[in-house]
Protein backbone atom coordinates (compact mmCIF):
# COMPACT_ATOMS: atom_id res chain seq x y z
CA UNK A 1 0.00 0.00 0.00
CA UNK A 2 1.25 3.52 -0.44
CA UNK A 3 2.38 5.73 1.93
CA UNK A 4 0.34 8.84 2.27
CA UNK A 5 2.24 12.39 3.81
CA UNK A 6 0.39 12.91 7.64
CA UNK A 7 -0.60 16.32 5.52
CA UNK A 8 -3.00 14.30 2.66
CA UNK A 9 -5.84 11.51 4.38
CA UNK A 10 -7.29 8.80 2.52
CA UNK A 11 -10.31 9.44 0.72
CA UNK A 12 -13.14 7.53 2.50
CA UNK A 13 -15.78 5.95 0.66
CA UNK A 14 -19.29 5.29 1.87
CA UNK A 15 -20.04 1.83 -0.14
CA UNK A 16 -23.80 1.10 -0.97
CA UNK A 17 -25.09 -2.62 -1.14
CA UNK A 18 -25.59 -1.71 -4.68
CA UNK A 19 -21.51 -1.19 -5.01
CA UNK A 20 -20.34 -3.51 -2.56
CA UNK A 21 -19.26 -5.75 -5.41
CA UNK A 22 -17.77 -3.39 -6.99
CA UNK A 23 -15.59 -2.49 -3.95
CA UNK A 24 -14.53 -6.18 -3.18
CA UNK A 25 -13.33 -6.26 -6.77
CA UNK A 26 -11.08 -2.65 -6.03
CA UNK A 27 -10.02 -4.06 -2.49
CA UNK A 28 -8.90 -7.60 -4.60
CA UNK A 29 -6.88 -5.31 -6.84
CA UNK A 30 -5.71 -3.13 -4.07
CA UNK A 31 -7.05 0.05 -5.19
CA UNK A 32 -9.53 0.18 -2.09
CA UNK A 33 -8.59 -1.21 1.83
CA UNK A 34 -11.43 -2.02 3.44
CA UNK A 35 -10.63 -2.18 7.05
CA UNK A 36 -13.21 -3.74 8.96
CA UNK A 37 -15.17 -1.28 11.53
CA UNK A 38 -13.43 1.52 9.85
CA UNK A 39 -14.18 1.98 6.11
CA UNK A 40 -12.93 1.91 3.16
CA UNK A 41 -10.16 3.85 1.59
CA UNK A 42 -8.60 4.57 -1.44
CA UNK A 43 -4.66 3.14 -1.29
CA UNK A 44 -3.16 5.06 -4.31
CA UNK A 45 -4.55 6.81 -7.29
CA UNK A 46 -1.26 6.04 -9.08
CA UNK A 47 -2.03 5.93 -12.53
CA UNK A 48 0.08 2.17 -13.05
CA UNK A 49 -1.90 1.06 -10.10
CA UNK A 50 -5.71 2.18 -11.79
CA UNK A 51 -4.71 1.00 -15.01
CA UNK A 52 -3.62 -2.16 -13.79
CA UNK A 53 -7.29 -2.54 -12.23
CA UNK A 54 -8.65 -1.14 -15.64
CA UNK A 55 -6.84 -3.82 -17.51
CA UNK A 56 -7.80 -6.64 -15.00
CA UNK A 57 -11.74 -6.30 -16.10
CA UNK A 58 -10.55 -5.25 -19.89
CA UNK A 59 -8.43 -9.02 -20.19
CA UNK A 60 -10.86 -10.92 -18.25
CA UNK A 61 -14.21 -9.62 -20.60
CA UNK A 62 -12.20 -9.41 -24.04
CA UNK A 63 -9.92 -12.48 -23.72
CA UNK A 64 -11.95 -15.52 -24.75
CA UNK A 65 -8.58 -17.79 -24.71
CA UNK A 66 -9.37 -18.20 -20.90
CA UNK A 67 -12.27 -20.53 -22.19
CA UNK A 68 -10.24 -22.47 -23.91
CA UNK A 69 -7.71 -23.09 -21.04
CA UNK A 70 -10.68 -23.78 -19.03
CA UNK A 71 -11.63 -26.76 -21.63
CA UNK A 72 -8.26 -27.90 -21.68
CA UNK A 73 -8.47 -28.02 -17.72
CA UNK A 74 -12.36 -29.54 -18.20
CA UNK A 75 -10.11 -32.99 -20.53
CA UNK A 76 -7.18 -33.05 -18.11
CA UNK A 77 -8.75 -32.83 -14.83
CA UNK A 78 -11.04 -35.49 -14.23
CA UNK A 79 -8.62 -37.74 -16.56
CA UNK A 80 -6.28 -36.53 -13.28
CA UNK A 81 -8.79 -36.95 -10.70
CA UNK A 82 -9.66 -40.40 -11.93
CA UNK A 83 -5.98 -41.44 -11.65
CA UNK A 84 -5.96 -39.66 -7.88
CA UNK A 85 -8.55 -41.86 -6.92
CA UNK A 86 -6.30 -45.15 -7.42
CA UNK A 87 -3.57 -43.94 -6.42
CA UNK A 88 -3.53 -41.00 -3.88
CA UNK A 89 -2.53 -42.45 -0.42
CA UNK A 90 -4.50 -42.69 2.80
CA UNK A 91 -2.27 -39.95 4.09
CA UNK A 92 -2.76 -37.34 0.78
CA UNK A 93 -6.42 -37.88 1.07
CA UNK A 94 -6.15 -36.65 4.38
CA UNK A 95 -4.12 -33.84 3.57
CA UNK A 96 -7.34 -33.00 0.90
CA UNK A 97 -9.71 -33.22 3.48
CA UNK A 98 -8.20 -30.84 5.53
CA UNK A 99 -7.93 -28.79 2.64
CA UNK A 100 -11.54 -29.12 1.93
CA UNK A 101 -12.78 -28.60 5.57
CA UNK A 102 -10.78 -25.09 5.95
CA UNK A 103 -12.91 -23.24 3.62
CA UNK A 104 -15.37 -21.44 6.04
CA UNK A 105 -18.95 -20.70 4.93
CA UNK A 106 -18.27 -17.17 4.20
CA UNK A 107 -14.59 -16.92 3.35
CA UNK A 108 -13.31 -14.13 1.49
CA UNK A 109 -12.63 -14.27 -2.02
CA UNK A 110 -8.61 -14.46 -1.83
CA UNK A 111 -9.41 -17.50 0.71
CA UNK A 112 -11.93 -19.35 -1.93
CA UNK A 113 -9.16 -19.39 -4.38
CA UNK A 114 -6.23 -20.12 -2.84
CA UNK A 115 -8.13 -22.90 -1.49
CA UNK A 116 -9.42 -23.93 -4.99
CA UNK A 117 -6.38 -24.13 -6.30
CA UNK A 118 -4.72 -26.07 -3.51
CA UNK A 119 -7.08 -28.62 -3.47
CA UNK A 120 -7.02 -29.03 -7.36
CA UNK A 121 -3.38 -29.34 -7.00
CA UNK A 122 -2.80 -32.04 -4.35
CA UNK A 123 -5.21 -34.18 -6.79
CA UNK A 124 -2.95 -33.39 -9.69
CA UNK A 125 -0.07 -34.35 -7.39
CA UNK A 126 -1.72 -37.25 -6.50
CA UNK A 127 -2.82 -38.88 -10.03
CA UNK A 128 1.47 -40.08 -9.62
CA UNK A 129 1.68 -38.53 -13.18
CA UNK A 130 4.23 -35.84 -13.24
CA UNK A 131 2.99 -34.40 -16.70
CA UNK A 132 -0.51 -34.11 -16.26
CA UNK A 133 0.68 -32.43 -12.66
CA UNK A 134 2.73 -29.90 -14.88
CA UNK A 135 0.15 -29.26 -17.59
CA UNK A 136 -2.61 -28.51 -15.06
CA UNK A 137 -0.21 -26.41 -12.61
CA UNK A 138 0.80 -24.69 -15.84
CA UNK A 139 -3.35 -24.04 -16.48
CA UNK A 140 -3.92 -22.54 -13.17
CA UNK A 141 -2.09 -19.07 -14.02
CA UNK A 142 -4.76 -17.68 -16.95
CA UNK A 143 -7.54 -19.53 -14.90
CA UNK A 144 -6.88 -17.73 -11.73
CA UNK A 145 -8.82 -14.11 -13.36
CA UNK A 146 -12.10 -16.26 -14.11
CA UNK A 147 -12.18 -17.78 -10.16
CA UNK A 148 -11.95 -14.57 -8.53
CA UNK A 149 -14.62 -13.02 -10.70
CA UNK A 150 -16.51 -16.20 -10.54
CA UNK A 151 -16.06 -15.77 -6.54
CA UNK A 152 -16.92 -11.69 -6.43
CA UNK A 153 -20.29 -11.91 -9.00
CA UNK A 154 -21.48 -15.42 -8.79
CA UNK A 155 -24.19 -16.39 -6.07
CA UNK A 156 -23.92 -19.27 -4.58
CA UNK A 157 -20.37 -20.15 -5.92
CA UNK A 158 -19.40 -20.75 -2.34
CA UNK A 159 -21.65 -23.45 -1.88
CA UNK A 160 -21.34 -24.91 -5.14
CA UNK A 161 -17.61 -25.00 -4.79
CA UNK A 162 -17.47 -26.49 -1.09
CA UNK A 163 -20.34 -29.40 -2.28
CA UNK A 164 -18.20 -30.80 -5.52
CA UNK A 165 -15.15 -30.37 -3.74
CA UNK A 166 -16.80 -32.92 -1.03
CA UNK A 167 -18.29 -35.20 -3.87
CA UNK A 168 -14.75 -35.21 -5.21
CA UNK A 169 -13.15 -35.40 -1.62
CA UNK A 170 -15.78 -38.66 -1.10
CA UNK A 171 -15.27 -40.26 -4.37
CA UNK A 172 -11.31 -40.39 -4.00
CA UNK A 173 -11.74 -41.87 -0.59
CA UNK A 174 -14.08 -44.25 -1.78
CA UNK A 175 -11.79 -45.50 -4.51
CA UNK A 176 -14.15 -44.80 -6.96
CA UNK A 177 -12.76 -43.30 -10.35
CA UNK A 178 -15.42 -43.76 -12.29
CA UNK A 179 -17.23 -40.97 -9.68
CA UNK A 180 -14.15 -38.89 -9.46
CA UNK A 181 -13.79 -38.43 -13.00
CA UNK A 182 -18.03 -37.58 -13.54
CA UNK A 183 -17.94 -35.23 -10.43
CA UNK A 184 -14.70 -33.22 -11.48
CA UNK A 185 -15.91 -32.86 -15.34
CA UNK A 186 -19.30 -31.12 -13.45
CA UNK A 187 -17.14 -28.62 -11.03
CA UNK A 188 -14.79 -27.52 -14.21
CA UNK A 189 -17.68 -27.39 -16.96
CA UNK A 190 -19.38 -25.20 -14.00
CA UNK A 191 -16.66 -22.73 -14.17
CA UNK A 192 -16.90 -23.07 -17.73
CA UNK A 193 -20.16 -22.57 -18.61
CA UNK A 194 -20.73 -19.59 -16.10
CA UNK A 195 -17.77 -18.05 -17.79
CA UNK A 196 -18.93 -18.50 -21.35
CA UNK A 197 -22.03 -16.41 -20.27
CA UNK A 198 -20.24 -14.01 -18.47
CA UNK A 199 -18.08 -13.02 -21.50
Amino acid sequence: MTTVSPAVRPARISASDSLREAVRALALIRVLDVRQGDGTFVTSLEPSLLLDALSFVLDFHRDDTVVQFLEVRRILEPAATALAAQRMSDEDIEKLRLVADALDDAPSVEALVENDLEFHRLIASGSGNTVIYSLIESLSGPTTRARIWRGLTQEGAVTSTREQHRAILDALAARRPDVAHAWATVHIAGVEEWLRRAL
